[in-house]
This record gives C-alpha cells, sequence and structure tokens, in this order.
C-alpha cells in the first residue's frame, strides 16, 4: 500500500457508532424454553444466529448485562432474553417461556432450608446442640458404611495368584501330555 509523505493518520475522521448497537453474534440457547405463538420446544444448546445489545439502565456490580435477540425456528417470532449476572443466569424477556428446572428449584430449597435451620439456632442454643449431635451421628453412619463397604470389597477383590496360573497352565499341561501319549 502507498502512504504519501504528507499522510497524517490523526486526520482521519473516527467512525461514530451508537451506544447501544446491535451486533449479531452465533450463540447456544441457555435454557429449555417453548414458544408462545407455535409451542415449539426450543433445547438448550440449540444454535442460534441473534442480535445482542448492551442494556444501558442495568448493570451489576460494573458488569454490563447483554439482551439478546433469537427468532423461534418454526414461525420465526421473536425471542429475548437477556443475562442475569448477579444469580449467574438468564432471564426470559418474552416470546417464550422457560421450561421447568428441577435443579434450580431443589438449590433453592436448599437454601430456604438452611436459612431457617440457621435462624432456628441463633434463637435457642438447645437445637444448636441437637442439630450438632444429629450431624456427628450422621458423619458416624456414613463413616460406618463405608467402612462396610471397604471390607466387603477386600473381601471379594482377594486374588489368589497360584491358583489362576495353576488353573490357566492345566489345559497346556494336559495338551502336551496327550500329545506324549
Amino acid at each position: 500500500k502507498y502512504y504519501p509523505p504528507d499522510f497524517d493518520p490523526a486526520k482521519i475522521p473516527k467512525l461514530k457508532l451508537p451506544k447501544d448497537r446491535q451486533y449479531v453474534v452465533r450463540l447456544m440457547a441457555p435454557f429449555n424454553m417453548r414458544c408462545k405463538t407455535c409451542g415449539e420446544y426450543i433445547y438448550k444448546g440449540k444454535k442460534f444466529n441473534a442480535r445482542k445489545e448492551t442494556v444501558r439502565s442495568e448493570a451489576y456490580l460494573g458488569l454490563p448485562v447483554f439482551r439478546f435477540y433469537v427468532k423461534c425456528t418454526r414461525c420465526l417470532a421473536e425471542i429475548t432474553f437477556k443475562t442475569d449476572p448477579e444469580n449467574t443466569d438468564y432471564t426470559m424477556e418474552h416470546g417464550a417461556t422457560r421450561n421447568f428446572q428441577a435443579e434450580k428449584l431443589l438449590e433453592e430449597e436448599e437454601k430456604r432450608m438452611q436459612k431457617e435451620r440457621e435462624e432456628e439456632e441463633l434463637n435457642n442454643p438447645m437445637k444448636v446442640l441437637e442439630n450438632r449431635t444429629k450431624d456427628s451421628k450422621l458423619e458416624m453412619e456414613v463413616l460406618e458404611n463405608l467402612q462396610e463397604l471397604k471390607e466387603l470389597n477386600q473381601r471379594q477383590a482377594s486374588v489368589e495368584f497360584e491358583a489362576m496360573l495353576k488353573q490357566h497352565k492345566a489345559p497346556e499341561e494336559e495338551q502336551r501330555r496327550k500329545e506324549q501319549e
């Protein structure tokens, strides 16, 4: 490429792009969903050419929130969802409904149970003692079960190498004896 001697790169005008510009990106569906218009199931991992934009009014601890626009594979209706950095997940906005997630409900239930237990322990010192003894008993039972399983495996896994060698050599010796006869 030829650059003339009086070329100054600072004189080239900068391209002014809007802040809320949309990019076309290739992404996979982050969760199972069902289109509201046609009822088509879109499974997690389905690839889409999507439009991505930064949501101006939202941020979490300095992390930007992105919105994605995808089209249903059957009816081409627009489906939008955005990132949720607070919960390290995605939130559905419109165009589809998110399918049931058993794992998420289980985690929420465990958190709720843990919170209830902590609140109960704060108010009642006897409950703290009861929970500790219950936990230690459970731990002891688990250790006993583990020890029993180890012993059972050791009994079943005892290998006698001499017997195996004799068993393997017996057909060979019998064949030699037949050849000699």
